[in-house]
């Protein structure tokens, strides 16, 4: 299985969507804000739900590089304040031995 956490982390997204989620990620409620996005009834564990989210969103960033007239920058901020929360709920890793001196360390932004 991919490493959910990772895939997250690696997204590049225009700062400003991004700071728009951060903004909303203070009021998100996942069992109000979750189904609505998912259009589920039931909630699923953060696993499923962080995979659909992540479909979502990539179906919308493509939507909005393709300069989509269906393209909804609000529902894109919603879907990054959910992926952002579920994120969060992931069981964290056990960090790993640091690296030798010599190995280039990516930066984190």
């Amino acid at each position: 299985m991919t490493d959910l956490s990772a895939l997250v982390s690696q997204l590049k997204r225009p700062r400003l969507l991004v700071r728009a989620a951060r903004f909303g990620l203070a009021d998100y409620s996942r069992s109000r804000d979750l189904k609505r996005i998912l259009a589920s009834g039931a909630l699923p564990g953060p696993d499923a739900a962080l995979a659909g989210l992540l479909a979502e969103e990539s179906r919308l960033e493509a939507s909005r590089r393709a300069g989509s007239a269906d393209y909804c920058v609000m529902r894109h901020i919603d879907v990054l304040i959910a992926v952002m929360a579920e994120a969060r709920l992931l069981p964290r890793r056990p960090q790993q031995s640091p690296e030798p001196a010599h190995t280039p360390v990516p930066l984190r932004v």
